[in-house]
């Protein structure tokens, strides 16, 4: 059992949740931008499956790049000022990638996403372990659902408005663009990308101000060294390797984000393999993040009062196969319904496997915390498999193949790699 983690007033900690909150709402809308900017990254730069997924692999890659010299970071700015360098990385990236975008430069583009991934990798290292102490860590997964509605909710509005002001009208679009001249061609997609330029501008300057507002909010730093360590002490360990469970807790947040990313990200590229049209198949990460909402919801009930959170999630692993097979067995929308599903299977998975990985690291808990945030760099792998893949071989066995093993690894974790070691 790990101590609580802090005698501060309640007062304090609703501050503090309302903050970091709304720092899990950017988290949200930039994240759940990929799976859209898959599909604009095919016209707009004329790109193939394969490329157009360099989107989200340059985006995840970038957590296993910079989680550990994001520990580094935060060990000398703390949490508080290692939140706003964050979110400043993401405002530099948002202007590179609207920048190279405009200009349909392919590879600055992807540069400018690695950037905002970036920024992210050092916000996430700060931010998921600052929730998880901010209170009781058994009660974590509860506080962490918080954040996930608000991460949700803002993704579900992501595509909406990446939508509305970017991607309207991609299906006719596409259809001109495959029957005009080279010149005429040009013309249309350089139109299409300088759409792109004046969102996230705008996001960057939204970006940088709450850097400046995160400096001079109440926020109160915490010392993981005194919040997050077992009772009676380390028992003498002197080393991130004395401690499996967080090793295991790495391997198991690698296979989820590839799963979430597949689910989330992906299910346009699956729903196209029905042939189901662009304008219809560009909204269905919204559908994934809907279903996700009500996971949370539902987390947010039930945990800790009903169940535990390493029980949840061994019944969100085994809802992840049961909707897999189902996705398998079924064709057309009703497939697609059972991938979007998996956001509901998904949704607790790292409000549970965070706390359980991270629990009694003590003075290790930032170093745990950026080895947990490298495996977010499935979400980079596990996708690419996907889009290779499905060349060779039927698109709905490879994607069966490859979310099976992940939930079985996820609930071995929750029956007992959470407990190793300790």
């Amino acid at each position: 059992m790990s101590t609580p983690s802090t005698a501060a007033a309640p007062r304090t900690h609703y501050g503090a949740i309302a903050i970091v909150g709304a720092l899990f709402f950017i988290f949200g809308f930039v994240t759940w931008l990929n799976g859209p900017l898959i599909q604009f990254a095919k016209l707009a730069f004329n790109v193939s499956d394969s490329l157009a997924f360099l989107i989200p692999f340059a985006f995840y890659i970038s957590y296993f790049c910079l989680a550990l010299p994001s520990s580094a970071i935060l060990r000398r700015t703390g949490m508080k000022k290692g939140m706003a360098l964050g979110l400043f990385a993401m405002a530099v990236g948002a202007v590179v990638f609207g920048q190279y975008t405009t200009g349909r430069v392919y590879a600055g583009a992807v540069t400018g996403i690695f950037i905002i991934g970036a920024g992210l990798a050092i916000l996430q290292t700060a931010s998921n372990p600052y929730i998880s102490i901010l209170g009781p860590i058994e009660g974590a997964a509860q506080r962490i659902a918080v954040m996930g509605i608000c991460n949700k909710l803002a993704g579900m509005l992501a595509p909406l408005v990446i939508g509305s002001l970017v991607m309207h009208g991609m299906g006719d679009l596409s259809a001109q663009v495959e029957a005009a001249d080279f010149a005429t061609r040009e013309q249309l997609l350089n139109e299409f990308a300088a759409r792109i330029h004046d969102p996230y501008m705008l996001m960057a300057g939204l970006l940088a101000l709450l850097a400046v507002g995160i400096l001079f909010s109440p926020l109160p730093e915490l010392r993981p060294e005194e919040a997050n360590r077992e009772a009676g002490g380390d028992g003498g360990r002197t080393s991130i390797l004395h401690y499996p469970h967080v090793w295991l807790g790495a391997l198991c947040i690698f296979v989820y984000v590839g799963v979430e990313v597949m689910a989330g990200d992906a299910i346009g590229t699956y729903g196209a393999g029905f042939g189901l049209p662009l304008d219809q198949t560009k909204f269905f990460t919204s559908f994934t993040l809907g279903a996700m909402l009500l996971g949370y919801l539902a987390g947010l009930v039930l945990i800790p009062r009903v169940v535990s959170q390493e029980r949840w999630l061994a019944v969100s692993a085994v809802l992840g196969v049961a909707f897999t097979v189902g996705a398998f067995a079924t064709q057309g929308i009703v497939s697609v319904a059972f991938v979007a599903a998996l956001g509901f299977a998904n949704a607790m998975m790292w409000p549970a496997i965070f706390p359980l990985a991270i629990q009694g690291l003590g003075r290790f808990t930032e170093q745990g915390s950026a080895l947990l945030i490298m495996g977010i760099s499935g979400g980079a792998i596990i996708p690419q498999l996907f889009v290779h893949l499905k060349e060779s071989l039927d698109f709905q066995l490879v994607f069966l193949l490859l979310m099976v093993p992940c939930y079985l690894y996820i609930l071995y974790f929750a029956a007992r790699g959470h407990r190793a070691g300790r």
